[in-house]
């Protein structure tokens, strides 16, 4: 049996997913990136082969593709996918229904619009600030003093929503925690900035032609509060995939690797 893998080595996370011949994912692993992206690839790698049994390290692998913010550091792939082609076909092979994708990663957010064979239709981009972002959701837990996960889940008690108006995320964490001194309800704060991020995520999706069949990907998907803060904006229903959404990169860049790995054999 030939393996495939695909690394995809984010800002925040760096995953790491294996396949075999039939597309069947048989190993995955998600670790925090270090500053050096060549070594947060080298240990993704390492530890994701140890879990294959005949698979010492990367090298036995019959393919590998190299994807994410880091992609030009993963030294031992055979070639680098942009993240973009690798979300998008990552979902398709996870549910090849869903036809748009909103993926928030550690530093920036994209709108994809996916083909009916998995490539990309169009696509549009934030980059140029973090507000929305996985970093920008970890600046705002830490004003409430809280974990992620308790964070993602405060503003779907909320009655109201107290706008958040400012778009930076420095300015944005200064007027979250004047508001938390003000004693205003904790809760609709964070309703407030989850309906900011969701309207941020529509421009994104409007932007690159999303449709009726729309996911979340990245570690921002398993944010509860925001998924119902875009189906609000958005008036459509998210769809959840049946694979870990955060894996979704190194899934497609595994499967880009064993569709050329089998069409080289």
């Amino acid at each position: 049996m030939k393996y495939f893998g695909g690394c995809d080595v984010g800002s925040t996370y760096t995953k790491a997913v294996i396949l075999d011949e039939n597309g069947k994912m048989v190993a995955n692993v998600t670790l925090k990136s270090k500053i050096n992206a060549e070594e947060s690839a080298k240990l993704a790698m390492k530890d994701v082969c140890s879990k294959v049994d005949g698979l010492k390290d990367s090298k036995d692998l019959a393919y590998l593709i190299g994807t994410g913010y880091g992609r030009n550091k993963v030294p031992f792939a055979d070639e680098n996918v942009s993240e973009i082609s690798c979300h998008a076909m990552g979902v398709h092979v996870t549910d090849p229904n869903v036809e748009s994708i909103i993926d928030i990663g550690g530093q920036d957010i994209k709108g994809i619009a996916i083909d009916k064979d998995g490539t990309v239709k169009n696509f549009a981009m934030n980059d140029k600030c973090a507000a929305g972002t996985g970093r920008f959701y970890e600046a705002m837990a830490r004003s409430f003093e809280m974990s992620l996960p308790e964070f993602s889940k405060l503003s779907l008690t909320a009655k109201n929503v107290i706008p958040i108006t400012a778009q930076c995320t420095v300015f944005a964490e200064s007027e979250v925690i004047t508001l938390v001194g003000e004693g205003k309800a904790m809760d609709e704060i964070a309703a407030g900035i989850q309906m900011a991020v969701a309207k941020r995520c529509f421009v994104m999706a409007k932007k690159a032609g999303a449709t009726d069949s729309i996911t979340l990907t990245g570690g921002c998907a398993k944010n509860d509060g925001l998924k119902q803060a875009i189906e609000h904006v958005l008036k459509l229903k998210v769809v959840n995939l049946s694979t870990d959404p955060q894996l979704m990169g190194a899934l497609g860049a595994a499967e880009y690797a064993r569709q050329k790995g089998m069409a080289k054999h």
